[in-house]
C-alpha cells in the first residue's frame, strides 16, 4: 500500500468532477467539523446530507460533490455534504461521532425533518446507516428518507460476494477492503452494529432506496441489508443494476449511471412531498 496521502490524491483526481454551472458551493462547518454546502437558485426548505465514500480512509465531501448535485436537481432545497474524519488518524468512533452532530445540528437549528433527507456512498452509506441508528436511540426524529449507493455494512467481508466476485470487481479485491477496514476499527470488533449496521436492529428507520451494481465484492452488503430492512418493517427498495462496479454512479458518462442517479434524485423527492403532504 501507498502512503495513506498519496491514496488520498490519487482517489481524488481520479473521481473529482466539475459542478454544473447552476449550483453554487461554499464551505461551512456542520457538527463541527467541515462541509460543503451546495445550492441552487432560490432554494426552499428541503435540505440534503451527504456522506461520502472513501472506504473511511480516503474520499471528500468536494471529490463526490457532484453526486450530490445529482440529487440535489430533484430536491427544492440545499445540500450539505460533510467531510468527517478519516482513519487512520481518526479511527471508529470519530466518523459516527461527526456525522450524528452534523445531523443534530441541523435538527437543532431549525431543519424539519420532513423536510430532511440523507444519503451516501460506500463507507458514507454505511454511516448513513449507523447514523440513523443512533439518531433513532437518541430519540431523535428520523428523516423522510434515505439513499444508499453500494452500502458498505459488513466489515467482517462475510458475505458470499467476497468470494463469488472477487475476480470480477474491477476495482477491489478483498485484501484491499480488509485493509481499508482495519485502519477504521483498529482492532475493535467489526462484526458490532455500529461498525457493520448489517447485524443491527434497522426497526423505525425511514424509507431505504439501495442501489448496487452486480459486479461488486459488496452486492451481498446490499442484498442482505434490504433484506434486514424488510425483516424489521422497514420500506426499502433495492435496485441491482446489472455489470456495474461499485459506485458506479460516480461515472458521470455512463448511462447507467445517469439512469440511477435519476431514480435516486426522484425517490427522495417523491418521499418528501410525502411527508409534506402529511404534515
Amino acid at each position: 500500500m501507498s502512503n495513506v496521502a498519496e491514496q488520498r490524491e490519487q482517489f481524488a483526481a481520479l473521481f473529482t468532477r466539475p459542478l454544473h454551472k447552476d449550483v453554487a458551493s461554499s464551505v461551512t462547518t456542520l457538527g463541527g467539523q467541515p462541509a460543503l454546502e451546495l445550492r441552487k437558485a432560490a432554494p426552499g426548505a428541503d435540505v440534503l446530507l451527504y456522506f461520502h465514500g472513501g472506504g473511511f480512509v480516503v474520499g471528500s465531501a468536494r471529490v463526490n460533490a457532484h453526486l450530490t448535485a445529482a440529487l440535489l436537481r430533484h430536491l427544492d432545497g440545499r445540500a450539505l455534504s460533510l467531510d468527517y474524519r478519516l482513519a487512520p488518524e481518526h479511527a471508529y468512533p470519530a466518523a459516527p461521532d461527526d456525522c450524528l452532530a452534523a445531523y443534530r445540528e441541523l435538527l437543532d437549528s431549525g431543519v424539519d425533518p420532513r423536510r430532511l433527507v440523507i444519503a451516501g456512498d460506500s463507507a458514507g452509506a454505511g454511516l448513513v446507516v449507523v447514523t440513523m441508528m443512533r439518531a433513532r436511540d437518541a430519540g431523535l426524529p428520523m428523516p423522510a428518507a434515505a439513499v444508499l449507493f453500494s452500502p458498505a455494512v459488513d466489515l467482517t467481508l462475510s458475505g458470499a460476494s467476497m468470494r463469488s466476485k472477487d475476480g470480477v470487481d474491477p476495482i477491489f479485491v478483498p485484501a484491499a477492503l480488509e485493509w481499508l477496514f482495519e485502519q477504521y476499527a483498529n482492532g475493535g470488533d467489526r462484526s458490532a452494529p455500529e461498525l457493520s449496521p448489517i447485524f443491527g436492529d434497522l426497526a423505525g428507520l425511514p424509507p431505504l432506496l439501495i442501489q448496487v451494481g452486480s459486479s461488486e465484492l459488496l452486492l451481498d452488503d446490499a442484498v442482505r441489508l434490504a433484506g434486514r430492512a424488510g425483516a424489521d418493517e422497514v420500506e426499502v427498495t433495492l435496485e441491482v443494476v446489472p455489470r456495474q462496479p461499485h459506485v458506479f454512479q460516480l461515472d458521470d458518462s455512463s448511462p447507467e449511471a445517469s439512469a440511477a442517479l435519476e431514480r435516486a434524485g426522484r425517490f427522495l423527492a417523491t418521499h418528501l412531498q410525502a411527508a409534506h403532504q402529511e404534515a
